[in-house]
């Protein structure tokens, strides 16, 4: 048997990705499917996710499943588990949540809050409480929750994001821990600067990119194609994983400090100071 025969036997053969019209998600998709496992694609814009799976089919003719889903919809988790009902799913792959609300939290609206701890917490529980059991019962597979550094430390202007994030830190050690001996890997993969579609957005609107469609090089960003691919290469070093050398070198420094000398740190990562409430 193949490594790649191995792969797909262990975590196929059908891997469910949520956030996969493009950035990580897609990277992501597009790997698993080389290696023969079959993608249910997951995010909110419809057109976009046929491409993907339009492109997936054609290089790699894998099945494919696709449903356009707001994650910050009450129905969200409903919805995913009733196309993927039939399907014996091997991989959850949930990469979704990036903030495009960089400022203070009593400027944004409790609304998107809300919505926030909705997608970024809710659906990623209910999904794994579900699809987690199945796995544990056939003793194998594989659950992936990314989350971002923003969710080890606080910081000014990303408020409601970092505790969403470390929320899927916390809750992806923790389920590591009831499953990685019975089969089921469980990896938190903690991104630094990634260079994405939704991070070239924030990029641009903080003025530091001309606009989202700026090819220039991000210093310090990792491409979504080398993250999808540390993820994979490290499945099973759960609970969790930072994703690139220099992130780790970060955390590293950040690490010989306590907490409140490294929130003050931190005062000066985020650009602009927030709003007295």
């Amino acid at each position: 048997m193949t490594a790649d025969q191995e792969f797909a036997d262990r975590y196929g053969p059908w891997a469910v990705i949520v956030g996969a019209s493009n950035g990580v998600g897609e990277a992501y998709a597009r790997l698993v499917a080389e290696l023969g496992i079959n993608v249910v694609l997951l995010a909110r814009r419809q057109n976009l996710l046929d491409e993907v799976a339009g492109a997936i089919i054609a290089d790699f003719g894998v099945e494919t499943r696709v449903l356009s889903v707001d994650l910050t919809s009450s129905t969200a988790a409903d919805d995913i588990l009733g196309v993927t009902a039939d399907l014996d799913v091997g991989t959850l792959m949930y990469c979704a949540g990036a903030e495009s609300e960089v400022r203070a939290f009593f400027s944004i609206s409790l609304d998107h809050a809300r919505g926030l701890v909705h997608r970024n917490c809710v659906v990623p529980l209910e999904l794994c409480h579900h699809f987690g059991p199945r796995m544990a019962e056939r003793r194998s597979g594989a659950i992936v929750l990314v989350s971002s550094a923003a969710g080890l430390h606080g910081m000014a202007n990303m408020v409601t994001y970092a505790g969403t994030k470390a929320f899927d830190i916390v809750f992806a050690e923790a389920l590591w821990a009831e499953l990685h001996g019975r089969g089921v890997d469980v990896l938190c993969p903690v991104l630094g600067a990634t260079d994405t579609p939704a991070y070239r957005e924030v990029l641009a609107e903080a003025g530091v990119l001309s606009g989202p469609e700026d090819t220039a090089p991000i210093p310090g960003a990792v491409s979504s194609e080398e993250t999808a691919a540390e993820i994979i290469a490290n499945l099973g070093n759960g609970p969790v994983w930072p994703v690139s050398q220099v992130l780790r070198d970060r955390l590293d420094q950040l690490g010989r400090l306590d907490r409140n000398e490294a929130a003050r740190v931190l005062l000066s990562a985020v650009s602009s100071t927030p709003d007295e409430p």
